[in-house]
């Protein structure tokens, strides 16, 4: 590709420019020396190749002088066929500078801090499930390193009707027949669970065959159990298996239940029909797909030993949105997890989170099962469930450096203002290597545009909006998704109603044009296709702040720039409602009917995150907009179901209106008739007296006393007794 060498160490700046006093075209082959001897300086070392970091590495361990890797890291960034092959490229060379030099700017930054790990171990021992013949075929190949289990499903057996044949007579594994009930657990922790109903039971079973010679109807196969659709009840089996014991009709259904580290489903449907199924899981449809069948032996062969992997999130009990006093609110996080790693558990409010599991809230987010995709962080609206490796502050630094090497290389004005598009490192990165290797050698195919920026991330769904938010107040056009086949459609679904919350922002503010947006793409075509949109408005000035740990603080920096640069100034700019099971906007009003309200201020206790107050002085419900996460405790929580949630972002004072307390409801105190001290208000005694009007305790005379102080209604008990008895009540 061509470069322009002087162009990219300008844009790099004073401090990169020592170190690319040539750009180097042949480095891997002919100039070699020139690399190696870089290796000998002791500098930290970044090569602007990916395809041939093998080669480097093999050359820096060859180099006498040169530093190990353990002393010095190197470091690969793709620049070719992220933009150095594109049309734009081979047109106008300077054009891409300033995005390869934002790239080879983010490929610099110190690599995100080590996080907690999360620990599995595996003996190796396997449970192959599904019919005969195929369950025998998959323990042949993993018999030799792994100890192997089988259990005969009955609900398979009609999908291997040849298979029983080649079940051997020697009995050199463990195997159990029956319908799966259950399956639990993780990599060297599974708890499988099935019933065992069959008249034949394989642990007495001696494989004579006597039972299949005398059979009339052909009910018994070499997987030595019963067709019962077959069996007409002739019996003969029984007698014939006498002296083994191994056949009888009578037998109780038995629930059985074992440990296994590793599981080999070869079903026709998956027992776990989840799309991130459980590490040590493997599904294979017997005979359906060899292909798949021998990528799951080859991984399951290796799964044996000790494996860690980082613990992916960070939870905060306190202001988790869940639950409180068993009151259930968000359940976005729960609901998006495609993994099953989050469950609810409102009972346990209050509990101190032990070991890795996180338990608090009523929400218990378990470690072995998360795989780390980060939709739960980008649902949640109060930032209790964070993104650990790199955490948000960490991603927002890269985000920051990007686009402001772009901007300040001239990225602006040389091919127009930055669309981030945020892809996988996996699928994503796969995908946008295909189309810089087409935009070079088709003429139809124009590669990725020069104002286009890859970031690379663990999984897609693990951004959301503060971060989208705050690249657009630092200088982007656009933030674009890449989302390929890899992704769960409750991903799809769940970033996108963040989106609209966004875009609803953003088009509220005056920046017109489409900002965010999800980029469908499964081959080269769509995601050259899907590169090809028009910028969008953009702020007048790039922010310079922070990205914080704290979703919330950072969605306040961000809104508070963009809000001082917006081209309107609403008042109130309305936000989407929730829709689906993903949650909705993460900010809004709440609506108190004061006919309906007694001021009871249960609401108050109920809020996660101090958005709801009382007045120590006065009978006031007292609201902070800023806080409010919509979660909707306070509204289940109500007694008089009277608040009503209002998705929205409140802009009036610039902002200033939604950080300050204000009154949502108030009333006087109500007067006890008897001494005339101030206990309730007149809305709860008059709610108190209609549900009451009917109590025995309360006729006549007595209703007076719901009118009186506590105090008072004792003392009126005594002095003034009824005709009512407490026995009567």
């Amino acid at each position: 590709m061509t470069l322009d060498g002087p162009g990219l160490i300008k844009a790099l700046g004073p401090d990169a420019g020592a170190g690319l006093a040539t750009v180097h075209t042949t480095l891997c082959r002919r100039e070699a020396g020139a690399f190696q001897r870089a290796a000998k300086s002791g500098d930290d070392l970044l090569v602007a190749c990916t395809q041939e970091s093998r080669l480097f590495l093999d050359l820096n361990s060859q180099t006498e002088g040169a530093a190990g890797l353990a002393e010095r890291p190197i470091r690969f960034v793709n620049i070719r066929e992220t933009g150095g092959w594109s049309k734009d490229a081979q047109a106008q060379p300077a054009s891409v500078t300033p995005k390869l030099a934002a790239l080879i700017a983010l490929a610099q930054l110190p690599e995100p801090e080590p996080v907690a790990t999360v620990g599995y171990a595996s003996a190796g021992r396997v449970l192959v499930i599904g019919p005969a013949g195929a369950a025998m075929r998959a323990a042949q190949m993993l018999a030799d390193k792994l100890d192997v289990s089988l259990l005969l499903d009955s609900t398979s057996r009609a999908a291997d009707p040849q298979g029983a044949e080649v079940m051997p007579q020697q009995r050199e594994l463990a195997v159990h027949a029956g319908t799966v009930t259950a399956i639990t657990g993780w990599l060297g922790a599974f708890e499988v669970s099935w019933t065992q109903t069959n008249p034949i039971d394989l642990d007495l079973c001696t494989r004579c065959n006597a039972c299949i010679d005398v059979c009339p109807e052909g009910a018994i196969d070499f997987s030595y159990q019963i067709d019962m659709s077959k069996c007409r009840s002739h019996r003969a089996c029984v007698r014939a298996c006498e002296a083994a014991g191994a056949i009888d009709f009578q037998r109780a259904a038995q629930a059985v239940s074992e440990s296994f580290d590793l599981v080999l489903d070869l079903g026709a449907v998956p027992f776990l029909a989840f799309h991130q199924p459980p590490q040590g899981y493997f599904h294979a449809a017997a005979d359906a797909d060899p292909a798949a069948l021998m990528r799951a032996v080859l991984q399951l062969r290796e799964s044996i030993g000790e494996f860690e992997k980082p613990k992916f999130f960070q939870y905060k009990q306190k202001i988790c949105a869940h639950s409180r006093n068993e009151q259930i609110g968000c359940t976005a996080c729960i609901d998006v997890c495609s993994a099953q790693a989050i469950r609810s558990d409102a009972s346990m409010k209050g509990r101190v989170s032990t070991g890795l599991g996180a338990v608090g809230a009523g929400i218990i987010v378990e470690p072995h099962l998360c795989v780390g995709c980060g939709a739960c962080t980008t649902v949640c609206p109060s930032g209790a469930i964070s993104y650990a490796t790199p955490r948000p502050d960490e991603q927002g630094k890269r985000i920051r450096s990007l686009l402001a090497t772009y901007q300040r290389a001239g990225g602006n004005a040389a091919a127009g203002p930055a669309a981030l598009l945020i892809h996988s490192r996996v699928a994503g990165a796969e995908l946008i290597g295909a189309l810089g290797r087409a935009a070079r050698t088709s003429k139809f195919v124009r590669g990725v545009p020069a104002r286009v920026l890859p970031l690379d991330v663990w999984h897609t769904a693990s951004t959301g909006i503060e971060l989208w938010l705050s690249a657009i107040a630092f200088g982007a056009s656009q933030v674009w998704v890449l989302m390929t086949a890899e992704e769960a459609p409750d991903y799809r679904a769940a970033v996108a109603a963040q989106m609209r919350v966004a875009q609803a922002i953003l088009s509220g503010m005056g920046l017109g044009g489409e900002h965010l947006r999800i980029v469908e793409a499964t081959d080269v075509a769509a995601l050259d296709a899907g590169l090809r949109t028009a910028p969008a408005q953009t702020v007048q000035r790039a922010a310079t702040f922070n990205v914080q740990a704290d979703k919330r603080a950072t969605l306040d920096l961000a809104i508070d720039h963009l809000l001082r640069n917006a081209s309107a100034a609403p008042e109130v700019i309305a936000l989407p409602a929730a829709e689906g099971r993903y949650g909705g906007s993460p900010f809004g009003n709440l609506i108190v009917d004061a006919d309906r309200c007694t001021l009871c201020l249960s609401c108050v206790s109920a809020c996660p995150e101090a958005a709801l107050a009382d007045n120590p002085d006065k009978l006031e419900l007292r609201f902070i907009e800023k806080n409010c996460v919509q979660c909707g405790l306070c509204a289940s929580t109500c007694p008089e179901q009277a608040i009503t949630l209002e998705p929205r972002l409140w802009l009036a004072d610039g902002g200033k209106a939604r950080q300050q307390l204000r009154v949502l409801n108030a009333s006087e105190p109500y007067r006890c008739v008897r001494c005339d001290k101030p206990f309730g208000t007149l809305k709860a005694i008059e709610v108190m007296m209609t549900k009451l009007a009917l109590h025995p305790m309360f006729q006549g005379a007595a209703a007076q006393r719901l009118q009186m102080c506590g105090d008072c209604r004792v003392i009126d008990l005594h002095t003034n007794p009824d005709e009512v008895r407490i026995t009567d009540l």
